[in-house]
């Protein structure tokens, strides 16, 4: 059903491949509403926080930093700013752990608050309707923002008015469907003119010709609050559009599937059918970066799970450490036996809580024995097909699973295994135990590798090339001039040989005849 849809966006609804219905436990931590955290003694902030090379790092050991000032300087265009959370002094820059699926220890740099935290902020754009969409999407790289919702994309190269296809529909992302996260609902409860205006910004940028902000069809309190706080701000260009809540329906292409119809082509991406996805988190960055002139340093993480006493939603600094945001929930209970980063389907499991919140940390999630799944052996694959009938991106698990264990990667290359969103569906569903989620981003990982090894392959094949094909051009120069020197009669080197004697003698007899004329004259 459509709430207020502008032309036919919402009209209807299409159902995206396979998904979950699945408890939600979100309630857990909105019961205590969006509280602020503490400041720490110590924030650890990671230099790499986006998709793509790192800025350049500009600060050193011993440095004092305010909150808000730029620890990097962006040097291409598609770096993001990092920022100094609070202000104090640098005590290492140093690599540390961190949480990441794959890597263990990233560069970060280690922050000794001094308690004041002394703010500097870039300028406050509070008429930013006056600035044009370039000087916009620059505020938005220059505070740092990036894809809240845990893809960390550069927001900025998301918002280029550049391309061919312009943009027919902007989607700002609520529907927040794995289980125990709230910190987007929490968000667009309490705080939904931050995320309305920053919706606004957005598509102005974009020069949007509709937007939406597609919450679940569960968030009845959300709905309310957005509808009061946009007939308050008079905002008549935003529709709410309540989705069937299914999990992954949080996810980019799902999401535009249900709303629009239209699949996002494979190896291609939402800008090609004038699409564009943001979270509700960046839309509320974005106003925050904008109107206040404050960067991104800090963003709201679920705290839950019945492993903490108190689950509550906090806005915490950027590079807070884990332990710290745990006792602000009250601590572990004596029943916690697993820390997760995110949600329990797609989350990261840590090995410890003494890893720093990065822009990606949406929750943190804290089970119990009950929680977990038992470890079981895995069984060989019974063909039963229920991990192709959830799978959301309509691929083949089975086909692709047999591909990977066969070390046929490009086989399953072709089967469009970079289309698989790790969403958890196809383990949910499996009876064998089999950890088709591991294999698969095990797989794509090592044909990344591959693909980059190839690459430098191909650019050393390349130099090769330039070099030999220049040393040939040079010595087929001195073959040239060796021949054309071969070729001169020996009569025209003769004549040059008494040419240049000649001159000689002409020379001598001239000197000759200047010292008799000046013997004559002393005569």
């Amino acid at each position: 059903m459509s709430i207020d849809a502008p032309q036919d966006i919402g009209q209807r609804f299409w159902r995206f491949h396979g998904g979950l219905s699945l408890r939600h436990w979100k309630q857990m931590s909105l019961q205590h509403g969006l509280e602020q955290a503490p400041l720490p003694a110590q924030l650890i902030v990671p230099i790499d926080q986006q998709i793509g090379t790192p800025a350049e790092l500009t600060v050193s050991v011993g440095d004092t930093v305010l909150g808000g000032q730029a620890l990097t300087r962006r040097t291409e265009a598609h770096h993001v700013n990092v920022h100094a959370p609070s202000s104090g002094r640098i005590t290492a820059i140093e690599d540390r752990p961190v949480i990441h699926p794959r890597l263990d220890c990233q560069r970060c740099v280690v922050i000794d608050t001094d308690g004041e935290d002394h703010q500097t902020t870039l300028p406050a754009w509070d008429h930013w309707p006056e600035y044009n969409h370039e000087a916009l999407r620059e505020r938005l790289a220059e505070a740092g923002l990036a894809g809240l919702g845990g893809a960390l994309f550069p927001t900025h190269l998301k918002l280029d008015r550049s391309t061919e296809q312009p943009t027919r529909l902007l989607i700002i992302n609520g529907a927040e469907c794995e289980p125990y996260i709230a910190a987007d609902e929490s968000l667009m409860r309490w705080r939904p003119e931050q995320v309305l205006l920053g919706a606004q910004i957005l598509s102005r940028i974009l020069d949007a010709e509709q937007c939406v902000i597609a919450i679940e069809d569960q968030m009845g309190e959300v709905e309310n609050h957005l509808r009061q706080t946009l007939k308050a701000l008079q905002i008549d260009n935003l529709a709410i559009i309540k989705v069937p809540t299914i999990y992954p329906e949080g996810g980019e292409r799902q999401l535009i599937r249900v709303l629009t119809g239209d699949e996002v082509p494979a190896g291609g991406l939402p800008q090609d059918l004038g699409v564009v996805v943001q979270n509700v988190g960046t839309a509320a960055a974005s106003y925050q970066a904008v109107v206040d002139g404050q960067p991104l340093i800090s963003r709201v993480v679920s705290v839950t799970g019945r492993g903490v006493n108190h689950p509550v939603n906090l806005e915490a600094r950027i590079g807070t450490p884990v332990w710290f945001l745990i006792e602000q929930a009250g601590g572990y209970t004596e029943q916690a036996a697993r820390l997760v980063m995110g949600g329990p389907l797609m989350g990261i499991s840590l090995p410890d809580d003494d890893r720093p919140v990065t822009k990606a940390s949406n929750c943190l999630l804290t089970m119990i024995d009950t929680d977990i799944q038992p470890v079981a052996e895995e069984m060989p694959c019974i063909r039963c097909g229920k991990c192709s009938e959830v799978c959301p991106a309509a691929l083949l698990p089975q086909q692709l699973l047999a591909q990977i264990r066969g070390n046929q990667l490009e086989e399953a290359r072709a089967l469009h295994l970079d289309a698989c969103i790790e969403c958890g569906c196809c383990d949910y569903v499996c009876p064998s135990q089999i950890p088709l989620t591991q294999t698969y981003r095990q797989a794509k990982h090592d044909l990344a590798l591959s693909d980059l090894a190839q690459q430098q392959a191909d650019r050393a094949r390349d130099r090769h090339e330039f070099k030999e094909q220049r040393l040939a051009e040079q010595k087929a120069r001195r073959r040239q001039r060796l021949e054309s020197r071969r070729e001169q009669p020996d009569n025209s080197k003769s004549d040059d040989i008494k040419a240049a004697i000649a001159r000689a003698r002409e020379k001598r007899q001239a000197a000759a005849d200047q010292n008799c004329d000046a013997t004559e004259s002393q005569d």
